[in-house]
């Protein structure tokens, strides 16, 4: 946590603090509004992506512009899908495009908005895509993780388009292509499945691993099996869990919905976080990995938005029974930085 308030908060600060500069920019005042409203409302995810930085301070100069970039694109095409004037598939699929366009340095650039109304953002999310480009360039080992980097961008824009379309046809679609996956998965339910593949977390981790010169394309599967599907999906599953109300207002789909009743998720939630646990002990440096997790814990069970959702907060307080010490101390630290960084 020193390396976190000493380096990564204020980096992470920064680096916003330049893209809100071009974002405010922007001509077309709908994508003006979206890109500034992702920043603003989606502030934590890029706090919390970066402090993966801080497992190799060497080179934080080179993952925090990176992660940030990353995951402000996804936070702003997140926000263009949701509150779409469009419900084209064919327009999300474009639109996360440059998703894989900013994982792949030989990618060349293309037009993202040319299926939908609103295109003119003076060119913030090539920058985005560029900045990305720049910085995995400059990774040692990024040629051994990019194929895994690229299938799991490649997963999330699958579901960003499924989620987005229209209401009646996202739970067959959703289903459809978890027929694809299913067999590599099978102790998992297809919402638990969507759930991980909603998770920038394992993109961010191979982007550390590929700070080292020495990984082989071996090491890059092992630990991306290591990290999807069951980190990565407790860091959506929680996220889901906390935004029940809101996505039940604004009629958007929720993966915490699909179980028959609250002990159930309690226990989907439960199993998924001991196997999160379990993997991470494989990997080097494995304790690193549990602080993430009681830091998931903590940060997403400590959210205002869990005080004002009764049945939420009943899941709450069961999943943080017998917490250990570590989750404790990330609970205090998460209302601090709350308090701080917002």
């Amino acid at each position: 946590m020193h390396r976190v308030y000493k380096y990564i908060l204020p980096c992470v600060e920064e680096e916003l603090g330049k893209l809100r500069e071009i974002a405010e920019a922007i001509p077309d005042p709908e994508l003006r509004t979206q890109a500034l409203s992702s920043m603003q409302d989606k502030k934590f995810h890029c706090q919390g992506g970066g402090v993966y930085a801080a497992a190799n301070l060497s080179y934080r100069h080179i993952l925090i512009p990176l992660i940030v970039a990353l995951q402000t694109i996804s936070d702003y095409l997140d926000n263009l899908c949701d509150r779409s004037t469009s419900l084209d598939p064919d327009d999300f699929r474009l639109l996360h495009q440059s998703m894989l366009d900013a994982v792949n340095p030989g990618a060349q650039l293309r037009d993202y908005y040319a299926l939908r109304q609103e295109r003119d953002d003076g060119g913030y999310l090539h920058h985005l895509v560029r900045t990305c480009q720049e910085q995995v360039s400059k990774l040692p080992s990024y040629g051994s993780v990019q194929a895994d980097v690229t299938e799991l961008v490649s997963l999330y824009g699958d579901l960003q388009v499924y989620k987005h379309i229209r209401k009646e046809l996202r739970e067959p679609q959703l289903l459809t292509w978890w027929e694809d996956h299913q067999h590599k998965y099978p102790h998992l339910r297809w919402n638990e499945f969507a759930a991980a593949t909603g998770s920038t977390l394992g993109m961010f981790m191979l982007f550390l691993a590929a700070s080292e010169a020495s990984l082989s394309h071996q090491d890059a599967r092992y630990i991306r099996q290591l990290y999807f599907p069951h980190v990565c999906g407790l860091h959506i599953m929680l996220d889901y869990l906390i935004d029940q109300e809101e996505d039940r207002r604004g009629g958007d789909l929720n993966f915490c919905n699909y179980y028959e009743d609250k002990a159930l998720l309690v226990e989907r939630i439960g199993v998924i976080v001991g196997r999160a646990r379990e993997d991470i002990k494989r990997l080097p440096g494995w304790r690193f990995h549990r602080l993430i997790i009681e830091g998931l814990l903590a940060l997403y069970l400590s959210d205002p938005k869990v005080r004002h959702q009764k049945e939420v907060k009943e899941v709450s307080r069961q999943l943080m029974k017998n917490s250990p010490l570590t989750r404790i101390f990330f609970l205090i630290n998460s209302n601090w930085i709350r308090s701080q960084y917002t």
